[in-house]
């Protein structure tokens, strides 16, 4: 699963993803959490532009939009197959500019927040997206594609965003080239992780303070 994510010093992101038009550097954000508003980078009418979305997908069907808060993730292994999910999944891939992630750990009494981040850069998750309207309004949403984890994400949780390299941005943003091949994780290598303060659990608290590293007091050294 991915709830919080970040982005930041992700500079230059025309060049980086291969924009058609100028655009702001991405502002950083290190706590970002379901329902906030998200540059992510889709296929345009002229190209590869960056759009403002709302985390949490929407499906054009659904009739209160609020059904996106249970949508932050859609399961790769089925994405194809869920109505949610599966007409975007033919049409509608995105790319989510991230530095990182954050992950819980633990017993329900002492869990621990670590923050996920990775080795290369520039990195995105793999996303879809979905327009809605009605007459009281118009969103454009989307959701963070999961696998199952590598040997090292594995000690912390049984599921990961899928993360996208920069020389695989152009066939997933490919609706024809297939996707499953890009669904295995990421090489244990290209990632590494730290155990950071709870205060992250607050998305109020967006400021680099919280991937600061901290100290985890096992159980056993408190007897």
């Amino acid at each position: 699963m991915c709830a919080r994510f970040t982005q930041f010093g992700i500079q230059q992101v025309q060049q980086l993803f291969g924009l058609v038009a100028p655009v702001p550097d991405i502002q950083d954000r290190y706590n970002i959490a379901p329902s906030a508003a998200v540059p992510v980078v889709r296929w345009g009418e002229q190209g590869r532009e960056l759009a403002l979305m709302q985390w949490g997908l929407v499906p054009p069907w659904a009739d209160d939009p609020k059904i996106g808060t249970r949508m932050i993730n859609a399961r790769s292994e089925t994405v194809g197959e869920k109505p949610s999910f599966r007409a975007a999944f033919k049409r509608r891939r995105c790319l989510i500019p991230t530095s990182g992630f954050f992950e819980w750990t633990g017993p329900d009494n002492a869990r621990q927040p670590y923050f996920i981040t990775f080795t290369e850069s520039p990195m995105a998750f793999a996303g879809l997206w979905e327009t809605w309207e009605r007459a009281e309004g118009y969103l454009e949403t989307f959701t963070i594609l999961t696998t199952h984890p590598n040997e090292k994400i594995a000690a912390l949780h049984d599921r990961m965003p899928v993360v996208i390299r920069k020389e695989d941005f152009g066939s997933w943003l490919n609706p024809q080239v297939p996707a499953e091949p890009l669904f295995e994780p990421i090489p244990n290598m290209l990632i590494e992780y730290w155990p950071v303060d709870k205060r992250m659990g607050n998305p109020r608290n967006n400021d680099a303070r919280v991937l600061e590293r901290v100290e985890v007091v096992t159980q056993t050294e408190l007897f």
